[in-house]
């Protein structure tokens, strides 16, 4: 139950065929993202358990879950944009039952992450999910 851009990005992922092409290409994403807006870095948009600064500002508009998100550092801004295509622009009850464990694993991400960035992404993950699903 993804969205069709990160369906997309599966299908751009198989064409890579090893971690450091996928690992560049998620950086690209990160840079490639829209920047977040700056009043938006507050504490209550900081998630907690990432060893990168990481903030997230959901947003639900016209039944549709998106969100903002950034870091300091660039793979994990790139993890944010796979995030965003993960999620972005589905109804918010699809968003609240997005398997991202699943969807994630069909990118070959966590066997390649650190268990401190393994750790913030499934924080990330949380948070969008407590947000969807609080506003479903």
């Amino acid at each position: 139950m993804a969205s069709p851009a990160f369906e997309t990005l599966v299908e751009d992922f198989a064409f890579l065929d090893d971690w450091e092409d996928r690992y560049r290409h998620v950086i690209e994403l990160g840079k490639a993202m829209a920047p977040m807006d700056e009043a938006l870095k507050v504490p209550a948009t900081k998630v907690e358990g990432c060893a990168s600064q990481v903030w997230i500002q959901p947003v639900v508009d016209g039944g549709r879950f998106d969100f903002q998100g950034d870091s300091d550092a660039l793979i994990v801004r790139g993890l944010i944009a796979v995030l965003h295509e993960l999620y972005a622009g589905l109804p918010v009850a699809d968003a609240a039952r997005v398997d991202a464990t699943a969807e994630l694993g069909r990118l070959n991400l966590q066997d390649h992450l650190s268990a401190q960035r393994s750790n913030g992404l499934r924080a990330m993950v949380e948070r969008l999910r407590a947000h969807a699903a609080a506003a479903a």
